[in-house]
């Protein structure tokens, strides 16, 4: 038939270099983007690098060397007690919150099939203040209630968003107009909260809106890691099916991927996800939209890119935390800013890129 045109080759197009398949003792074959692999190698590499960078520092530096030798019991009484107790729950809450929103934000922006669909700009961040600041100004409660609070408001949220946008399954395009809806009257609630709020309870509520990595211990490690723990693999094992949805639903179908199921477990796993990480660190913002976009321009392959992009996101989050002490002193800047305005800078390039692209 005339309609049928020649199909373009995938991966080697784009990254240049052709995808290698290994076959197992069993058959079973594997088709590997060596570039894709070497970028998320680097990306690990270069997070531990910037979390043993900002476990030296502070009031009181330690020489890299030190930090090494120190974590893995070779230090002093008092760089054990710096190093173990104070600074690296700090790091370890970086690592998983930035790896948390990364992979949230390759869910959400693959299921959308829009740069723009993150978590910020659907609302779940938003959702997630909400019940924070609930927590804070109704509540007067301390930190493990404004916690549980974030992480019920992102849930809560993300069941609203998937509801209002169902009609005999949920298109990304309807995905983003409700989450765009629900962020504004979310952001409304929240001005109207802290409108409401005692001084004291309204300065503790901003601060937590920023986002911060400050005075993290292991009471925000534990349960963070046992989340990640079990939401990541299962994310990532989803990673064929998400690039199947990619290519539309009777194409997922025709393959044999329940196109809805799919979209259901991935965007219940990514919504979790990121309640955790904001219940950690309250709402950094902009990670989960440019981290999975930042991780696909350098690995140049298709599909969501699921480790990559939590690779990256814990790379910037480190990074600009790193970066925050340095420039501006010890627990002067939480990272929320910094990375804020990164961010924003980060969206009206994208903005003027796809207008100049046509596609807006």
């Amino acid at each position: 038939m005339k309609t049928l045109t020649k199909a373009r080759p995938a991966a080697p197009a784009r990254s240049g270099k052709p995808a290698r398949a290994l076959r197992t003792a069993g058959g079973l074959s594997l088709r590997l983007d060596v570039r894709a692999l070497v970028v998320t190698a680097a990306l690990f590499l270069l997070a531990c690098t910037a979390g043993v960078l900002l476990i030296g520092s502070g009031d009181f530096d330690i020489a890299v060397a030190d930090v090494v030798k120190t974590l893995f019991g070779g230090g002093t009484t008092a760089q054990e007690f710096i190093v173990n107790e104070l600074r690296l729950p700090r790091v370890l809450v970086g690592l998983l919150v930035g790896a948390a929103l990364g992979i949230a934000g390759a869910v959400f922006q693959t299921v959308t099939r829009n740069p723009l669909g993150s978590p910020d700009m659907l609302g779940f961040s938003h959702g997630a203040t909400a019940g924070a600041l609930l927590a804070i100004v109704v509540l007067h409660g301390g930190p493990m209630e404004t916690a549980a609070g974030a992480l019920i408001g992102a849930v809560v949220t993300g069941v609203a968003v998937y509801t209002l946008a169902w009609k005999r399954g949920v298109h990304g395009y309807r995905l983003v107009l409700i989450g765009i809806g629900g962020s504004a009257v979310l952001v409304a609630v929240n001005g109207y909260l802290l409108t409401k709020a005692q001084i004291a309870d309204a300065a503790r509520a901003v601060l937590w809106m920023t986002g911060s990595l400050n005075g993290r211990d292991w009471a925000q490690v534990w349960p963070l890691l046992a989340v990640c723990a079990v939401l990541i693999p299962l994310t990532v094992g989803y990673g064929r099916q998400l690039r199947m949805l990619e290519m539309g639903d009777d194409t997922a179908y025709a393959l044999g991927i329940g196109a809805e199921r799919v979209r259901l477990v991935t965007l219940v796993a990514a919504t979790l996800l990121v309640a955790v990480a904001t219940a950690a660190a309250g709402p950094v913002a902009f990670v989960a939209l440019t981290a999975p976009q930042l991780a696909r321009r350098l690995t140049r392959a298709p599909g969501p890119n699921l480790l990559p992009s939590a690779c990256m996101g814990a790379v910037i989050l480190l990074v600009a935390d790193w970066s925050s002490q340095r420039l501006f002193g010890a627990d002067q800047l939480p990272v929320g800013v910094l990375t804020g305005m990164l961010g924003g800078v980060y969206l009206l390039w994208l903005l003027a890129a796809e207008r100049k692209a046509g596609r807006i």
